[in-house]
């Protein structure tokens, strides 16, 4: 299943649940309606015991049942708006700094880095639940750009670089393959039916505390017994509402969890690392349970099982099976061969213990190379391409690609994370030079378009944040061109943590200085523009989602735009351009009579048209995807920087393209 096919199912399975959420709720109402025949049974004094409650009474109980159960769903929904650190900060994780010091947390922030850098999404945020020992994690938020990966203490202890590498795509498979915001939304859904047995569960306190009376003489004797009735009936009728939630969290994680196990070996191109997590949580006795902390609400989003439900309720494959599926030929006796290993482990004199090391089995020197990055991924790393270097690329192969990063791309990732200065790195990863970072990136080459950029950037911001532009710049310039996007990648969480008006400030001066002149070049604008989709969405992750609602044909003039700048871009004549527009047209809507006029004055034009274009559905956008590769170049054959121009526009429509492109196999 590709990333355009995950799209479309994660839709259904969004229909899906609000189906299941109305049945749920409509069998609660009736359940009411129910329990109030039994209260005005109770409180009856008719001598033929027969019971009438007013239709008016029904109504106004039904009505009130939705709204208490609509409203404790946005309130919850409403709770989570900031996205997935809400979510991690919910359970009291740790948030892990970009600039940690930390040898754990800080092989735990280079494989995420990696794995963000190889999928050409922004770096998340990034969580650790101290107190956990088991081996889990999780991926939340609304998408990418607000997107915060959590693992316990336990999986930093127990596993060595591979399988955490496993794990972690693992969940960028969750953040890649729209699982995320379905996540966040059930969330929302459970919470409005488990609130009822709440309230309950607060009746029958008040009952016991109030003796299970309320008034005086018989009235007061029939009110108490109707307390108690309807507290022990709505913590009978919310258990049925929590019952039914947590059937629907199961029928629509399980499929989920299959295809990201499926996809992190894709990733890493091996199965020893995610299987070998999968059977250290089946041999070591912490398992992946949830021990410190209610993980139930996040129960659909965890990498292992963190309860012992039933199968029933299960939210994930039996482990053997998920093992199996990724080594046919496992025996359950390799639990019991990694059990006695891990405890044969003693403690070093020098005071490294190999279980509290961060090391997974795994000798200390392999650790100090890993966080140092010295042993990241060393076998199968190339050298970057010079920016002339022409590779081929097929529009089939590209759309293929969008969301589906793999092993080649993890290991160029590694290599890109190798070349960057490491002044360069570290300013991506300060909090204090992140953000003159990325308006060093976003700035012209040379000419009178960069004077007035920098100009721009002296009036917008502080002295010292234009100070450090103007020391960041000389290094940027010098940067590969497969470099520029990854740093950005790299600088968002520390972005992210900058007050909402330095970011509206940034990105409204990142749009200044695209516009700044006439001469400044496609690219240099679709990076500021990229910059700008991510931030909006981290600043609003929870914004009405409007994908799907637009048809292709109905968006034609916006793709015929973009298709004649991206062909205009990649050639060097407009008869050569000419030729390759119409090579798009034909791969997008092959019965359209289009003629290739790139717009002179396309700025806004564009911000208009990617805006618009971003409302497809996922079999629009496959088909513009196709259609804007064949429009880049006529031969198929691109340079570095115009694969950038493809990934970036692809990343503005939120169809994320993989560090490596080309027409080669994928691993």
């Amino acid at each position: 299943m590709d990333f355009f096919a995950h799209q479309a199912d994660a839709r259904r399975h969004s229909r899906r649940m609000v189906v299941l959420f109305a049945l749920a709720v409509l069998t609660i109402v009736a359940a009411v309606d129910a329990l109030i025949f039994v209260v005005f049974g109770l409180a009856s004094s008719k001598p033929d015991g027969g019971v009438q409650v007013p239709l008016q009474t029904l109504l106004l109980v039904s009505i009130a049942v939705i709204a208490v159960i609509t409203l404790a769903s946005m309130y919850r929904s409403a709770s989570l708006r900031s996205g997935g650190g809400a979510v991690a900060r919910g359970l009291h994780a740790t948030p892990v700094p970009p600039d940690t010091n930390n040898p754990a947390w800080r092989r735990l922030r280079n494989v995420i880095e990696e794995v963000a850098i190889a999928a050409g999404v922004p770096v998340p945020e990034v969580y650790v639940l101290e107190q956990e020992p088991g081996i889990n994690a999780f991926a939340a938020g609304y998408g990418p750009s607000d997107a915060a990966i959590c693992v316990t203490q336990g999986s930093l202890e127990t596993l060595n670089r591979d399988e955490l590498q496993g794990v972690i795509a693992h969940e960028y498979s969750h953040v890649l393959n729209g699982d995320m915001r379905l996540n966040i939304r059930l969330m929302g859904v459970v919470f409005g039916i488990v609130v009822l047995s709440v309230i309950g569960r607060q009746l029958l306190n008040a009952a016991f505390w109030t003796g299970g009376s309320i008034g005086g003489g018989r009235g007061r004797r029939d009110n108490g017994n109707a307390l108690w009735a309807i507290g022990l009936g709505l913590l009978v009728i919310g258990g049925i509402g929590v019952f039914f939630a947590r059937l629907i969290k199961a029928s629509v994680a399980r499929s989920r969890e299959t295809l990201a196990d499926a996809s992190a070996v894709q990733f890493t191109r091996q199965t020893t690392g995610i299987a070998g997590a999968l059977k250290k949580i089946g041999a070591l006795e912490a398992g992946s349970q949830l021990t410190q902390v209610h993980g139930e609400e996040v129960s659909h989003m965890l990498f292992g099982e963190g309860h012992n439900w039933s199968a029933l309720f299960a939210t994930h494959p039996p482990l053997e099976q998920r093992i199996r599926a990724l080594e046919p030929g496992f025996d359950v006796a390799e639990f019991e061969q990694i059990a006695k290993r891990w405890q044969s482990l003693v403690r070093s004199p020098h005071g490294d213990d190999p279980r509290a090391s961060a090391t997974g089995l795994m000798p200390r020197e392999i650790l100090m190379a890993t966080v140092t990055g010295a042993a990241v991924m060393s076998s199968g790393v190339q050298a970057l391409p010079h920016a002339d270097t022409r590779s081929p690329i097929a529009a089939a192969a590209v759309a293929a690609q969008v969301g589906q990063a793999d092993h080649a791309d993890f290991a160029a990732a590694a290599q890109v994370r190798n070349d960057v200065p490491a002044e360069l790195t570290a300013a991506a990863r300060s909090p204090q030079q992140a953000l003159a970072l990325v308006l060093a990136l976003a700035l012209a080459m040379e000419g009178a378009a960069r004077a007035q950029q920098a100009q721009l950037i002296a009036q917008a911001f502080a002295a010292p944040v234009a100070e450090q532009v103007g020391a960041l710049a000389p290094s940027v310039a010098q940067l590969h061109p497969l470099a520029r996007l990854p740093l950005a990648a790299m600088a968002f969480p520390a972005l992210r943590r900058q007050p909402r008006a330095e970011i509206e400030n940034l990105v409204a001066t990142l749009s200044r200085m695209a516009h700044a002149d006439g001469e400044v070049a496609l690219d240099e604008y679709c990076l500021a523009t990229l910059v700008r989709v991510q931030a909006l969405d981290a600043l609003d992750p929870a914004r009405g989602f409007v994908a799907g609602s637009c048809k292709l044909i109905d968006c034609k003039g916006q793709a015929l735009l973009v298709l004649a700048l991206l062909a205009e871009f990649g050639h060097d004549d407009a008869e050569s351009a000419a030729r390759a527009f119409q090579l798009g047209v034909q791969e997008m809507l092959p019965d359209l009579d289009a003629r290739y006029a790139p717009p002179g004055d396309w700025q806004a034009q564009l911000d208009t048209a990617l805006a618009q274009l971003d409302r497809l559905a996922p079999a629009g956008k496959e088909l513009l995807v196709r259609a804007l590769t064949r429009a880049l170049r006529e031969d198929g054959q691109v340079r570095v920087a115009e694969a950038e121009l493809l990934r970036v526009v692809c990343a503005a429509l939120h169809c994320p393209l993989p560090l490596v492109l080309g027409d080669t196999p994928r691993a």
